[in-house]
């Protein structure tokens, strides 16, 4: 390495008169930079301002966040213009913190923040979304009078937007006396942050110039609220599109469950990046389609496009819906294998929820034990992982463990734990828990709950249990009345079984399985004009049985 670097210092004649600009433009290794560095530093360049304007961006990017720092600190008096290199380089390599904490430290040493200072803090804020910390700054800006210059007043409208202050980012908007693209933008992503697309659609009616960021919010409000006709009409209109268009309705077709009209547009898409290919894959994960994921992943593999931590997200969920063990594995060795931090919460989590449900509970339990902290989407993809592979008692025991923990389960947490206890025939843990569920964790039941605990007494036998529950469900489920049939016929109630049908008849009418199990119940007790009966039913309403297949 040594020698490498004196033959680059030789190369620029280090020792020579060479240009330190010119040395700081070739620098393409840390090991360069410190070069560099030491020469500044031999030739006595260091309050050279200029030189170390020069050199903090490049620091950032080819060194550490805390060689950045004391390069910096051992300017005596920075400028302004020197705090605001610092100050944009942190925000532009996305050290938010730091920037809002060398703001403060510049205005400690009594420089003057103007007007290229504040984009960058207020950014820094926008992009954390620190909405009392940016009220802070506007009311600097405003007492070094520059809150009015276009760029600040860009900047806030786009924070306040973004923070969800509609009404302050407004009235930020309304004050300034010129408006460039950028700024009416802003004001239209604030206006589709928070939902308010007739608001948004007014603006962008009232804008004198649109750029393709424009478009795109806009296109972005309409998929938003759910109307996919108006983001068509918006898609179509557009004078020019970017794989961000493109992208934006793929992920609205997914989310309607449209995928042949999302891999139509995905296939027109010129430049695709890895945020359209991750909108595809995760979009045929949404719609139960894993297959369709897998293949668009190798596709995806095979144009040498390196997959992100949303993309293996996906693929780990795509393999868990399938169940496939061998895959699963090969999943998990990818991930192990892959430039991605595999220790952030969500790619864990992940993680833990394929192999668990793909029935590798050995090194689903050592992901989930090696965990410092251990969170409750962690405990409920375990204890569904028990669950679905028999082991309904050890999911029983977790649970537990998590409430001894501390934790405190949601909606989510109930339906794993009462599905758990509901295949495992645990009655009276079942019957605890949803009683715990009002009494002392002030969750009002669902439909679902209901349903999970219909499920659990008329497997267990408590028909008529079952059947007093289930009237005193706030809606009624087509579930949890299937249920109650399936085991009306299992325990040949056939008086209860008539009543339950007829009520699931008025809900689900178009359901041939409901028709079949009254039939069965019918036959069981040899009442055969009955049974003709419901399939002359079935015949009016046009109802068939589909026929039953297995796959192995």
């Amino acid at each position: 390495m040594r020698s490498i670097s004196h033959n680059w210092s030789s190369s620029f004649g280090l020792g020579s008169g060479a240009s330190i600009t010119t040395l700081l433009k070739a620098c393409k290794s840390s090991e360069q930079l410190k070069q560099v560095h030491a020469s500044i530093i031999y030739r006595g360049l260091e309050q050279d301002h200029f030189l170390i304007s020069l050199f903090i961006p490049l620091s950032h990017t080819l060194s550490t966040l805390y060689y950045t720092s004391s390069v910096f600190l051992r300017v005596l008096t920075p400028s302004t213009f020197l705090w605001n290199t610092l100050i944009k380089s942190h925000c532009h390599n996305s050290c938010f913190s730091q920037t809002l904490s060398s703001f403060t430290r510049m205005k400690a040493h009594g420089a003057l923040p103007d007007t290229f200072t504040y984009p960058s803090v207020i950014k820094a804020c926008s992009t954390t979304c620190k909405p009392r910390e940016g009220k802070s700054l506007h009311g600097s800006a405003f007492r070094c009078g520059v809150h009015r210059d276009l760029y600040v007043a860009t900047s806030l409208v786009d924070m306040y937007g973004k923070c969800g202050l509609i009404a302050d980012a407004r009235r930020v908007f309304d004050g300034m006396s010129k408006r460039s693209v950028v700024s009416w933008t802003a004001m239209l992503v604030g206006y589709v942050a928070v939902g308010d697309v007739v608001e948004a659609e007014k603006l962008f009616g009232e804008m004198p110039q649109r750029n393709v960021a424009s478009w795109n919010a806009m296109l972005q409000g309409f998929i938003k609220a759910g109307d996919l006709s108006g983001a068509r009409d918006v898609f179509d209109a557009m004078p020019e599109k970017n794989v961000v268009s493109f992208t934006t309705m793929i992920d609205g077709y997914a989310k309607v469950g449209d995928m042949v009209a999302a891999r139509f547009l995905f296939d027109r898409a010129t430049g695709k990046d890895v945020v359209a290919w991750s909108a595809l894959i995760s979009g045929y994960v949404q719609n139960g389609q894993p297959n369709q994921a897998l293949k668009v992943f190798f596709e995806m593999e095979s144009m040498n496009v390196k997959p992100d931590e949303f993309i293996l997200v996906s693929l780990m969920s795509a393999s868990a819906q399938l169940g496939h063990l061998e895959l699963a594995q090969w999943v998990d060795s990818y991930v192990s294998k892959s430039c991605i931090d595999v220790q952030q919460d969500h790619v864990i989590a992940a993680l833990l929820d394929m192999n668990a449900k793909c029935g590798n509970m050995d090194r689903a339990s050592k992901l989930f034990e090696e965990r410092p902290k251990r969170d409750l989407v962690l405990y409920c993809s375990m204890i569904q992982g028990l669950s679905i592979h028999g082991r309904g008692e050890q999911a029983v025991n977790l649970f537990n463990r998590m409430l001894m923990e501390g934790l405190y389960p949601d909606e989510v947490a109930f339906t794993v734990i009462l599905t758990a206890c509901s295949h495992a025939g645990l009655v009276d843990e079942g019957w605890n828990y949803f009683q715990s569920m009002k009494q002392k964790y002030y969750i009002s039941p669902s439909p679902d709950h209901y349903a999970c605990m219909v499920d659990l007494l008329s497997r267990s036998g408590h028909i008529r249990d079952a059947y007093e529950l289930i009237k005193l469900m706030p809606e009624p489920h087509a579930g949890a009345w299937g249920a109650l049939l399936g085991a009306c016929k299992l325990y040949g109630d056939s008086k209860l079984g008539e009543i339950v049908a007829n009520r699931l008849l008025q809900i689900d009418h178009l359901n041939a399985a409901n028709y079949v199990l009254l039939s069965d119940i019918y036959a069981t007790s040899e009442r055969w004009i009955d049974v003709s009966l419901v399939r002359s039913k079935m015949r009016e309403r046009r109802v068939r049985k589909i026929p039953g297949c297995s796959k192995i």
